[in-house]
């Protein structure tokens, strides 16, 4: 008895083992195309910059703006909400993307922000700081630099919280980081997109089985989906105002 049970241990340690192989080669792999995707999206959506449209959308954020792990960028929640705006509308969209991959607040501050006044938008979504989740986390540096971006958006901006990381210390700062983004959206009188609570109704396990990229990491083209439904109904009251 000890003999089978000895060996059925081993069987499933060598299951666990094998199945542990795949899961890092694929995410290996996925790690390689992410990377060679970052200059085509970022390419990709300089190029939309250059058409014209009767609604100006600019989008402020990271990777998740650029869609990184989307097949195509277009299938980033940026790129779906702007083909929202068009069938509710009925009218031809610009998107200004003026998003990074890797920002963090910092850089939203110096490098997108001066940006968005200046462009005069019609619609403003902003999806900044899952960067800034990490050890280093202050609350007070966070919350001073949020202010900073919210006080300069233009009164109709839409700001997200941070989407759910499920377990672990990123996932404390985040829920403490969110208490602030509400705070101060809520001084500058924003409307802000419940990502998080969207993101956290989708089981950990059900989101790394459908709804995460081949890195383990960004959203696929069904996350991004759930993430666009976030952002959509504060894009519905907007589109109702113009």
């Amino acid at each position: 008895m000890l003999g089978v049970t000895g060996g059925a241990v081993a069987a499933v340690a060598a299951a666990g083992f094998v199945g542990y192989r795949l899961v890092e080669r694929r995410r290996l792999a996925g790690n390689i195309s992410i990377a060679d995707s970052l200059a085509r999206h970022s390419e990709w959506w300089k190029e939309q910059r250059r058409a014209t449209g009767e609604i100006l959308y600019v989008a402020v954020g990271d990777s998740a703006a650029q869609g990184i792990g989307a097949s195509v960028p277009g299938r980033s929640y940026v790129g779906l909400l702007a083909n929202h705006i068009r069938r509710t509308s009925g009218r031809t969209v610009r998107v200004i993307n003026l998003s990074q991959s890797g920002a963090r607040l910092r850089e939203a501050l110096s490098v997108q922000l001066p940006h968005v006044c200046a462009a005069e938008p019609d619609i403003v979504t902003v999806s900044i700081g899952a960067n800034d989740m990490g050890s280093s986390f202050r609350e007070d540096r966070f919350e001073a630099e949020v202010d900073r971006i919210y006080r300069e958006l233009p009164a109709h901006s839409i700001v997200a919280d941070i989407p759910s990381h499920y377990v672990g210390p990123k996932e404390r700062n985040v829920r403490v980081a969110n208490v602030i983004v509400r705070r101060v959206a809520e001084r500058y009188n924003l409307f802000v997109a419940p990502l998080h609570a969207v993101t956290r109704r989708q089981s950990a396990l059900w989101y790394v089985v459908n709804q995460v990229a081949a890195d383990f990491f960004h959203p696929n083209d069904r996350g991004y989906r759930v993430w666009a439904s976030a952002f959509s109904p504060q894009v519905d009251r907007r589109l109702a105002e113009l």
